[in-house]
């Protein structure tokens, strides 16, 4: 952690010129049409059935918070200053995962699929790849060991000083953290998901690996991101306050979207808990 001057990776990282607008705002809209698109091939197939309102607002807000995260001014400033960093960091890995899987896009893809396609899809998701993937274990691991490598090794400053680079660092923490809240408490059918108690387990060490994460930041211990002792310190307790109360908003959608299982009339028909049937979703 550096003393007084900002380390030179400092505002050469990007995040002033015109493709690193135009580039994100052009995802984030084809984003937006393709899920515009899929809610209406959803309800053609199922005009029963529909989509709900609640979802769609939820993928707006999760791009809109991408946005906020991506673009001027937060974005020229993340480059600059490590609390930028941070509070893009917050907004891309955290906050913004949790609206998108809220949105419940692999649910809404499965009803507008045509059936032979979704069949298709189905079987990767029951693939014992994807539900070693979708384990809450591999996804604490890949969203928590993240940061570890980025702000414990010199990831961070290399990622900084080059071009280009600091996007696989955003990549991995929109996926990572979309990986996480969806096999925490996403409504999307996940075959293999364990049961509530074990996601609140997997969730209090997240909460608690974070915590320590910004506490050793905080206190310079191991730290290899060279700013000013301020810059990460500020960086410090904008994780730590910001992303207890991301992990709050995940507790409450665990809550929320939980549907105990109901008791089976016939004790000999018990069906495993494997996860909602991906085939009641199209």
């Amino acid at each position: 952690m550096g003393g007084g001057a900002a380390h030179p990776a400092h505002g050469h990282g990007g995040g002033g010129g015109t493709l690193e607008v135009w580039l994100p705002a052009l995802a984030l809209l084809a984003g937006a049409v393709g899920y515009a698109l899929a809610v209406r091939r959803a309800r053609r197939r199922h005009p029963a059935r529909g989509w709900p309102p609640a979802r769609s607002i939820s993928f707006a807000a999760g791009l809109v918070l991408l946005a906020v995260a991506l673009l001027p001014p937060l974005a020229p400033f993340g480059h600059e200053d490590f609390r930028g960093h941070m509070a893009q960091h917050l907004l891309i890995g955290m906050y913004a995962p949790l609206a998108l899987v809220l949105a419940a896009p692999v649910t809404l893809l499965l009803r507008a699929l045509p059936p032979g396609h979704g069949r298709r899809l189905t079987a990767v998701l029951r693939s014992r790849p994807a539900r070693l993937l979708a384990h809450p274990v591999t996804a604490l691991l890949l969203s928590t060991g993240g940061l570890v490598l980025l702000y414990f090794t010199p990831l961070y400053d290399t990622a900084l000083s080059r071009p280009g680079w600091h996007w696989p660092v955003h990549a991995h923490f929109l996926l990572s953290g979309w990986l996480f809240a969806h096999v925490i408490a996403g409504p999307d059918p996940a075959p293999g998901r364990p049961g509530v108690p074990a996601r609140l387990w997997v969730l209090g060490v997240a909460i608690a690996a974070h915590a320590a994460i910004a506490q050793l930041m905080y206190g310079g211990f191991w730290v290899r991101v060279h700013a000013p002792v301020a810059e990460v310190q500020g960086g410090a307790e904008i994780m730590y306050y910001g992303g207890d109360l991301a992990e709050l908003l995940l507790a409450a959608a665990l809550v929320t979207t939980w549907r105990p299982a109901r008791t089976p009339r016939d004790p000999h028909r018990v069906r495993p808990r494997s996860g909602r049937d991906l085939r009641e979703v199209w």
